[in-house]
């Protein structure tokens, strides 16, 4: 076994040396660690590819080394750092990139942190210092993938709020963008939108049952004078109106022509039968009985014969 070891180290020992930089990581910044590179195949070794970028090059070890492959060959790799800060580029997949906000399940628990399985051979940690709550092995959690820059290593991080983007002026109401839900509360859902900034989606603005770690469309509500964002499933105004008429004559077909369902029913019952506000559901009737496509009722609506 310690043979072993002293091959490996000496693969590294001599990948550093081809490399010949005098920083830690071995490389400029032209190869971004945390990313995706797509890299020249330059030279072949005993332990791997050399592959460059510029002036700047990484050792892809032999058991990456995709069959065919020849000098002058282009490669799309991941770069990161081992665990003594030696490059090491991987045609594996990670669960993400740096940036990307993913869910991943928790290994193994160290005193300085926890490491998460994000599908390479060398486990993401996120340190203590960056964990909003006690971590679970087994359990999932949504971490953002960050990178030092200090010391160009790749960890995680589950104070997920505090590393978004707070610069929110430029989005507008009624923007749709992408939902990763975070976490459900007595008041609302909150979520990473856009993989980039964080937002609240109260109750009476969801019409449809989410979990956490459930990626969803989603409209931006409102941007409030202290930047945060104001998220619905549904866009604001009556440009959804038409889609919300269509899902009550649908209902109203699969319920056979009739449903105890008008404008003094509670709020909650028009959400449970049709996944929308009271206030969308008057507006969608009203359109449909404009149409003459159904008929108002003293107990419900029904569709028109």
């Amino acid at each position: 076994m310690s043979g072993k070891r002293t091959n490996v180290n000496n693969a590294w020992q001599h990948a550093k040396k081809q490399a010949g930089k005098s920083n830690k990581s071995g490389l400029g910044t032209s190869i971004k660690i945390g990313k995706y590179n797509r890299l020249n195949v330059q030279t072949r070794s005993d332990f791997g590819v050399y592959l460059n970028s510029g002036e700047d090059r990484v050792l892809l070890p032999n058991k990456y080394v995709p069959g065919g492959l020849s000098i002058g060959d282009r490669l799309d790799v991941f770069v990161y750092t081992d665990s003594e800060d030696r490059l090491v580029a991987t045609t594996l997949k990670p669960a993400g990139v740096a940036g990307d906000f993913v869910f991943l399940i928790a290994k193994d628990i160290a005193p300085f942190g926890t490491f998460m399985d994000w599908g390479l051979e060398k486990d993401l940690l996120v340190p203590k210092n960056e964990q909003q709550d006690r971590m679970m092995p087994g359990k999932k959690y949504l971490v953002k993938i960050c990178r030092d820059d200090s010391t160009q290593r790749v960890y995680g991080t589950t104070k997920i709020s505090a590393n978004c983007d707070k610069e929110t002026r430029h989005l507008k109401a009624g923007q749709q963008v992408d939902l990763i839900v975070h976490t459900i509360t007595t008041i609302g859902i909150t979520a990473v939108v856009d993989n980039r900034y964080y937002g609240m989606m109260y109750l009476n603005e969801t019409y449809q049952k989410l979990f956490i770690g459930d990626t969803c469309k989603g409209y931006i509500m409102r941007i409030r004078e202290d930047g945060k964002i104001d998220l619905s499933m549904k866009k604001p105004g009556y440009s959804s109106v038409p889609k919300s008429a269509e899902v009550i004559l649908y209902r109203l077909n699969k319920a056979g022509g009739f449903i105890p369902c008008h404008d003094k029913s509670p709020p909650e019952t028009i959400r449970k039968r049709f996944s929308m506000s009271k206030k969308e559901f008057k507006r969608a009737v009203g359109n449909l009985y404009k149409k003459r496509l159904i008929e108002l009722k003293g107990n419900g609506i029904g569709l028109l014969k």
